[in-house]
């Protein structure tokens, strides 16, 4: 316990900052999601490609992968939320849940990607990187994946791949040396109930009306 304290201290004192900047981006970035600004996406492409860098560093590369991912439908997402429909000038993406179909395409995706992104990392840290954590990485990454996709189509059930994959996130990275991130998918898990609560709040106030 004395060693993880020892480590996690030390940890904070050597933080750079460009992880500093990403954290900092990254909390904005879903500040603004959770108040369905579509802000969320420029601060969120500067947290994206920060992030990057700093999962490759440490072998991360499912989650550096994920980062990649978030970028391209970063810029996707800040497209299809700035939408207004041509007569009544109102955005044509409105939160929504998911349909039977919808719900049954993420929970396949996620495991699809799940099952991928495991095979391909125990291929790297069998071979080149070994200090890369295959099943926690994947499963990070799979429901990031799935998080992200949602998310660009404003549904409610996006918030819940987000909690799940900042558990997984927060020990991943403390345990790689980057406590300040670790500490980041705390206050990243905190604002995932909020937004969840946020966007019930925002739906229910919809359908009533």
């Amino acid at each position: 316990m004395n060693t993880f304290v020892t480590n996690f201290i030390s940890s904070f004192q050597s933080t750079g900052w460009p992880e500093y900047l990403a954290v900092f981006t990254g909390i904005l970035s879903v500040w603004f999601s959770k108040k369905e600004n579509v802000w969320v996406y420029p601060i969120g492409l500067i947290n994206t490609m920060i992030y990057i860098y700093l999962s490759a560093k440490a072998s991360l590369f499912g989650e550096s992968m994920v980062n990649v991912y978030y970028t391209i439908m970063g810029v996707y997402g800040w497209w299809s939320w700035t939408q207004k429909d041509r007569q009544t000038k109102a955005q044509v993406l409105q939160i929504s849940k998911s349909s039977r179909s919808i719900l049954l395409f993420q929970w396949l995706l996620f495991t699809t990607l799940f099952i991928a992104f495991y095979f391909i990392l125990t291929y790297l840290q069998a071979n080149f990187y070994p200090g890369t954590i295959p099943w926690a990485d994947s499963l990070a990454t799979a429901s990031a994946f799935t998080g992200m996709w949602l998310m660009t189509r404003k549904k409610l059930e996006s918030w819940y791949w987000w909690m799940l994959t900042n558990i997984i996130s927060i020990p991943l990275y403390i345990y790689k040396g980057y406590a300040l991130t670790g500490v980041y998918y705390i206050v990243l898990f905190l604002l995932a109930i909020a937004g969840l609560r946020s966007w019930t709040k925002k739906l229910l106030q919809s359908t009533a009306s």
